[in-house]
């Protein structure tokens, strides 16, 4: 079983930035990690997600003002957000593959057997 647990969602407003985080306590590494969001009344959309070998998959609608990393302490992932819309108002969950070697943006992948799923936290982007 692999626990996931976000932290650093907020509100701020249109231009500003917010840094997310994700972390895992699982005793292995675990090769795929990526955030998603959802808002009411909307499927959810594949934000980006990133290989612990480095290769990252990232959302047309996110390129170029989010960023994707995996952070320095094992089974953590960060997304950094900058340039907010208002648009980008959503829950943001935190989702992770295990036994892969690739990671993509699309929820299946992360719907199996072998995917897991946090809790979410919320960002609020304010025009």
């Amino acid at each position: 079983q692999v626990h996931l647990v976000e932290s650093g969602g907020g509100s701020v407003q249109a231009g500003g930035s917010l840094s997310l985080s994700c972390t895992s306590s699982h005793s292995y590494n675990i090769p795929c990690m990526g955030w998603f969001r959802q808002s009411p009344g909307k499927e959810r959309e594949g934000v980006a997600a990133i290989h612990s070998d480095g290769t990252i998959s990232i959302a047309d609608s996110v390129r170029g003002r989010f960023a994707v990393s995996r952070g320095k302490i094992q089974n953590t992932v960060n997304l950094q957000m900058n340039n907010l819309e208002p648009e980008d108002t959503a829950r943001y969950i935190c989702a992770a593959v295990l036994h892969t070697r690739v990671c993509t943006i699309a929820s299946a992948q992360y719907e199996s057997n072998y995917g897991y799923w946090g809790q979410g936290t919320q960002v609020t982007v304010s025009s």
